[in-house]
């Protein structure tokens, strides 16, 4: 009863301050895709590079990585590698999307709700 009380309470507080809130999504958009993150294999043979809005900017192979390329097999591995930066990339956007949402949750005084489950259904908008 009193988590509900108090969701009401936030609620409420939200519905007024929906300037702030529009703010703070701008200011997230913003900041995600400004950031750049970059995925590796190969030991950096293999690099992709994105934003933390979830696009690919730039993929770069290493020049001996990159003459290998007009055999089938260095090819094959090539792709393998092309693939698993790709992966690493998107997995360190995900998790810095993730990580700037959070922050922003509990600068607007709702992470804790959504920690308790109060709010769940807000936790699908998390990347």
């Amino acid at each position: 009863m009193l988590n509900q009380m108090k969701l009401m309470g936030v609620l409420a507080g939200l519905m007024k301050n929906q300037d702030r809130l529009q703010a703070s999504a701008q200011r997230v958009r913003a900041a995600l895709s400004a950031t750049r993150v970059t995925g590796e294999a190969g030991g950096g043979a293999a690099r992709a590079t994105f934003t933390c809005d979830m696009k690919l900017v730039a993929v770069e192979l290493s020049p001996s990585l990159a003459c290998g390329l007009g055999d089938d097999a260095n090819r094959a591995a090539a792709e393998a590698l092309i693939t698993e930066a790709v992966n690493d990339g998107l997995a360190r956007a995900q998790e810095t999307a993730k990580a700037a949402v959070a922050a922003e949750l509990d600068e607007l005084g709702l992470t804790e709700l959504l920690a308790g489950g109060a709010l769940s259904g807000l936790s699908g908008l998390l990347p």
